[in-house]
C-alpha cells in the first residue's frame, strides 16, 4: 500500500487543490460531507481507484469503505462495468430519446422487486424521492407526508425538515430557503417508534399522502428496523389509505439482491432506488404498483421529466453490475467479509477498552462511539463525535478510508481481500488504543 501504519502522510496536492476549489466552488466541494468539516481536517482529492482501493492526488493508497457512498459493491473499475461504459460511449453519451437499455434495466429491477410493476428512471436519488412523493400526493389527493428524524431522502424542500416540538406537530425547516409553508406539510416521527406514528396518523386522519423511510437507516449510521416496525407501517398504510414509500437508494441491491424489502419481507407501494443500479454513474429510479405508476405523465396527469433520465452510459453500467450480482454466492461472500470485519473491529475496541456499538446488515455497517444500541437518531446523537474525529484521522493516516462522519454507513465490496480486512482491523486496534489514552 502507499500508506503504511506509523507513516506520516503528506497531502500537499490535496491541500493545494482544496485551496483553489474554495475560491470557485462553495466550501470547495460539490456535496457538503466531502469537506471533512466534522472530522477536523481537509478533504482528500482522489485521482483514481481500482478494486478495494482509492488513490489520492499525492499518490497515497487507501482501502476504501466509502465506495462512492454505496454503489461500488463490485469494487472500483470492475473490468466488465468499464467495458460496458466504453462500448456505450462509442455509440453516444446522450440522446434525449428512448433506448432499449432503459427497458433492459427496468426489467431487471422489476424482476428483483415483485412489488415494482413499472419503474421510471431518473438521474439521482433526490429526484427519485421527490418524484415518488409527488406521485403519492397526486394519487391520494392529500398534501401531508410523514418522514422520520435522521432519515435522509435527498435535498428536496419538503424533506429537509426536522421534528417539531411534539409528536403530532409539523416539522420545521433545517435549511434557509425552505418556506415554512412548505415544511408545514411534513410531519416527523421517531424511527422505529410505531406507536408514535400511529398517534400522528390518528391526529392527521385522512390527510397524509405517504410515509417515506429508509428500510435500514443509513444516514444516521446503520440502523435496522426493530421487530414489527416495518410490518406495522405496512398494515397502518393499508388501513389508512396511505402510500408507503420505501427509500432503497442506499440499500437496494446492497443488503440482498432484492434489497432491504427482501431481507425484511415487507413491500412498499413505491420504491426509490439509485447508486448500485447505475454501477457508479449518476442514476436514480422510482417504481411500484401499476395503478400508481400509470398516473405519471404521459399516461396520467402527474408530471415528471428529465433530459438525462435513462442515460445510456448509466443504464449500461447498471445492467453490467446487476448481472454480476446474480452470480452464485455473491451475497454470501459479502456477508462473510462483513462479518469478519465486524468481529475484528469489535475485538479491537474491546481490547482497547473503548465503548462502541457496531451495527451491521449485510455489507452495510457503522461503528458508533457510544454504548448503544442505536435504534433512532436520538440514540445516534449519544455518540462521541470528537472521539470519532480522532478515530477517523488515525484510520486515514493508516491508509483506511471510512466515511468522514459518525452518522454515515460504511460499505463492503466483493473486491475487499482478507489482507485488506486484516489491515483495517490492525489500524482500528491502533486507533482505538489511542482513544483510550
Amino acid at each position: 500500500m502507499g500508506a503504511a501504519q506509523g507513516r506520516t502522510m503528506k497531502h500537499i496536492k490535496s491541500a493545494k487543490y482544496f485551496t483553489q476549489a474554495k475560491q470557485i466552488i462553495p466550501g470547495g466541494v460539490n456535496s457538503p460531507v466531502r469537506a471533512f468539516k466534522s472530522v477536523g481536517c481537509n478533504p482528500l482529492f482522489i485521482e483514481r481507484a481500482t478494486g478495494s482501493k482509492i488513490y489520492d492526488a499525492d499518490g497515497h493508497a487507501y482501502i476504501d469503505y466509502v465506495g462512492s457512498w454505496g454503489p461500488m459493491i463490485l469494487g472500483h473499475c470492475h473490468p466488465k462495468v468499464v467495458e460496458a461504459i466504453q462500448q456505450a460511449a462509442t455509440n453516444g453519451a446522450s440522446f434525449g430519446a428512448p433506448t432499449y437499455k432503459e427497458v433492459e434495466l427496468a426489467n431487471m429491477v422489476c424482476e428483483a422487486y415483485p412489488n415494482i410493476e413499472q419503474v421510471r428512471m431518473v438521474s439521482s436519488g433526490t429526484e427519485a424521492t421527490m418524484s415518488a412523493i409527488r406521485l403519492a400526493r397526486g394519487c391520494t389527493g392529500r398534501d401531508k407526508i410523514l418522514k422520520f428524524d435522521g432519515c435522509y431522502h435527498g435535498h428536496a424542500d419538503s424533506l429537509l425538515v426536522k421534528a417539531g416540538s411534539g409528536a403530532a406537530t409539523f416539522g420545521v425547516p433545517t435549511s434557509p430557503g425552505i418556506p415554512a409553508d412548505c415544511a408545514k406539510y411534513t410531519l416527523t416521527a421517531t424511527y422505529n417508534n410505531l406507536e408514535e406514528v400511529k398517534q400522528i396518523v390518528a391526529v392527521n386522519k385522512g390527510e397524509i399522502a405517504c410515509i417515506i423511510l429508509e428500510a435500514i437507516a443509513g444516514n444516521m449510521g446503520c440502523v435496522p428496523p426493530v421487530a414489527g416496525f416495518l410490518p406495522g407501517l405496512r398494515e397502518l398504510c393499508d388501513t389508512e389509505g396511505i402510500v408507503l414509500i420505501i427509500d432503497e437508494v442506499m440499500t437496494g441491491f446492497r443488503v440482498a439482491y432484492g434489497g432491504a424489502q427482501e431481507r425484511f419481507n415487507v413491500r412498499g407501494d413505491l420504491v426509490c432506488l439509485g447508486k448500485i443500479i447505475g454501477g457508479g454513474l449518476p442514476v436514480g429510479a422510482f417504481g411500484g404498483k401499476r395503478e400508481l405508476m400509470e398516473q405519471l405523465s404521459p399516461e396520467g396527469g402527474i408530471y415528471q421529466a428529465g433530459t438525462l433520465s435513462g442515460n445510456p452510459l448509466a443504464m449500461s453500467a447498471g445492467i453490467a453490475t446487476l448481472k454480476l450480482l446474480q452470480e452464485d454466492g455473491f451475497y454470501q461472500q459479502i456477508e462473510e467479509k462483513s462479518a469478519y470485519l465486524e468481529a475484528g473491529l469489535r475485538q479491537a475496541a474491546t481490547s482497547a477498552g473503548v465503548s462502541t456499538c457496531l451495527q451491521r446488515v449485510g455489507g452495510m455497517f457503522c461503528t458508533y462511539l457510544c454504548s448503544g444500541p442505536v435504534n433512532n437518531f436520538n440514540d445516534a446523537l449519544t455518540s462521541d463525535t470528537e472521539a470519532f474525529s480522532r478515530y477517523f484521522r488515525s484510520m486515514l493516516e493508516a491508509g483506511i478510508n471510512i466515511a468522514p462522519s459518525q452518522f454515515e454507513a460504511g460499505f463492503m465490496s466483493i473486491a475487499h481481500s482478507k489482507d485488506d480486512l486484516d489491515q483495517t482491523i490492525d489500524a482500528a486496534a491502533q486507533a482505538f488504543a489511542s482513544l483510550a489514552i
